[in-house]
């Protein structure tokens, strides 16, 4: 990406108000206790096991562990996940 566009993406979440997870492209994370993780502007899937999740996004790895994960749901760029979640780490490239 060249570096005007990257220059330009603060300025648009700042001056325009727009959601930085969007123009930033960010992953956005939503929990709800233990229970379900829902995980949006991923880049797709990279490890999975009943205990790890692991998914790849724009700046590196969204690694989950915990136990009993489900994949309840998984389309273009979304996913809902159900287990016990113990830890959510993001690790850079």
């Amino acid at each position: 990406m060249s570096s005007i566009h990257q220059r330009m993406r603060p300025w648009l979440t700042k001056y325009l108000s727009l959601p930085s997870d969007v123009v930033l492209e960010l992953p956005r994370i939503t929990m709800i206790g233990q229970l379900h993780v829902y995980i949006e502007n991923h880049q797709g899937l990279d490890t999975y096991s009943d205990t790890e999740l692991r998914l790849k996004t724009n700046n590196g790895f969204i690694v989950i562990t915990g136990s009993s994960f489900v994949i309840k749901m998984m389309v273009q760029e979304e996913m809902l996940l159900e287990g016990k979640i113990n830890d959510v780490t993001f690790i850079s490239e």
